[in-house]
């Protein structure tokens, strides 16, 4: 096969984000793209939900599942706080919706080209990268490209001084009555009963008066078997949101790593690692989505532009500096999480705690944030750090299937964030 300009390894979001920025409208020559996809199996994602804020008028607004203006967070006892981010919207978008839109764009791209295939090898060779898989019939391909980025989440996570698991299941439900707002997005509800080490809560995203995206999250050390997510859920939609009775459409699960492990983005001289495999899963909040759409249209701005390549981190040294004193402080128990995450909706404008979740605040933003966490643990939490060693910690089983965010919106990549 010819040489390329960029292969692309893997067909989720990030994969898919990647091509549709390069063959997107822009000046200049088509670049010539190929997008590895693994063939039908354990190795493709299921359909999965996406959530991540921005102003109304973004690229994917035709084809969104819903979006809210207003979001509640609940604490324990079941007092409210609600917010209108304004600008801002929560948006909701589905997996099959946003692969179809790239797929019409990706048609029309006189440079892309998409093999179907099983990656063996990714690797550096003398003039770029190279790409080995298996065919769908069996037989030997190999690729070579100026740039290769790899998608495809690592078998194991970073040593990190903190590793918890966001996991949760979301049911799709229809109820027999009205019993959803649908212009309120419930980002946390902390009505759930909270684990020994850690924190949960509930998230409901109304699509209707009578349908909604019902989820229990964890965030702890260990996940749940399917029947303790089935018993979560069947009390946070009964005892605590009383919606009656109900049918269940459909299920999404999914694990995302919060850890403050290094995901490097190099792994080559002409290889990268993008989305959750190069740390654009936000470990403090889980969300993945915006993040991958900022870095790939830096990636396709410098392929585009030609001269030295270099991958645009994710997210700067000081927001995961942030994270990992969070991280560590939720993981010794010294702040309550439910506490925590409902002050800070309580305290702080909710345009501006969005940002803080998503990395996009300025430095005296995030101070200000800071001050009204609770400043004397996470001031030991930070003292403490530089003398905590870095542990591996094996990876947990699926946890590539969602990168969704501590509001939630499960990069399931609830990426998003």
């Amino acid at each position: 096969m010819p040489r390329s300009e960029v292969v692309i390894v893997g067909a989720g979001a990030a994969g898919l984000s990647l091509a549709y920025r390069l063959c997107g409208p822009a000046d200049g020559a088509p670049v010539r793209v190929v997008l590895v996809d693994a063939p039908p199996g354990p190795l493709r994602p299921p359909p999965r939900t996406w959530c991540f804020w921005e102003p109304p008028g973004g690229e994917y607004d035709d084809v969104l599942s819903a979006s809210w203006q207003r979001l509640r967070v609940r604490g324990r006892d079941g007092t409210e706080t609600v917010t209108r981010p304004a600008p801002l919207r929560y948006k909701m978008l589905r997996s099959d919706a946003f692969e179809s839109l790239v797929e019409r764009r990706l048609a029309a791209c006189p440079g892309f080209r998409r093999v179907t295939a099983t990656v063996t090898e990714v690797g550096d060779a003398p003039d770029g990268g190279r790409v080995v898989a298996r065919g769908e019939r069996g037989d030997r391909v190999v690729l070579h490209a100026r740039y290769v980025f790899d998608s495809r989440p690592p078998r194991r996570l970073p040593a990190a001084r903190t590793t918890l698991l966001q996991h949760f299941t979301g049911w799709f439900v229809e109820t027999e009555r009205p019993v959803f707002d649908p212009a309120t997005a419930d980002l946390m509800d902390f009505r759930t009963p909270q684990p020994a080490h850690g924190l949960s809560f509930g998230y409901v995203l109304p699509l209707g008066p009578r349908t909604a995206l019902v989820e229990y999250t964890e965030f702890s050390r260990a996940v749940l078997d399917t029947a303790g997510y089935a018993r979560a859920l069947r009390h946070y939609t009964g005892p605590v949101l009383g919606i009656g009775a109900h049918r269940v459409t459909s299920v999404e699960r999914g694990v995302i790593p919060m850890t403050d492990g290094r995901f490097p983005g190099r792994a080559g001289r002409s290889v990268f690692r993008v989305g959750t495999a190069g740390g654009a899963t936000r470990p403090s909040t889980g969300y993945t989505f915006a993040a991958v759409q900022r870095q790939s249209s830096a990636i396709a701005a410098q392929v585009r532009g030609g001269g030295r390549f270099r991958l645009p981190p994710p997210y700067g040294a000081w927001p995961r500096a942030m994270d990992a004193v969070m991280l560590r402080a939720l993981d010794t128990g010294r702040v309550d999480g439910a506490d925590f995450f409902a002050g800070l909706f309580r305290a702080v404008p909710g345009t501006r705690l969005l940002r803080f979740l998503d990395g996009t605040t300025h430095r005296y933003e995030d101070v200000l944030v800071g001050l009204r966490t609770p400043v004397a643990p996470m001031l030991r939490t930070l003292l403490e750090l530089p003398f905590v060693a870095r542990r591996e910690t094996p990876a947990a089983a699926g946890w590539g299937a969602r990168p969704s965010g501590a509001a939630a919106c499960p990069e399931q990549e609830r990426s998003a964030p």
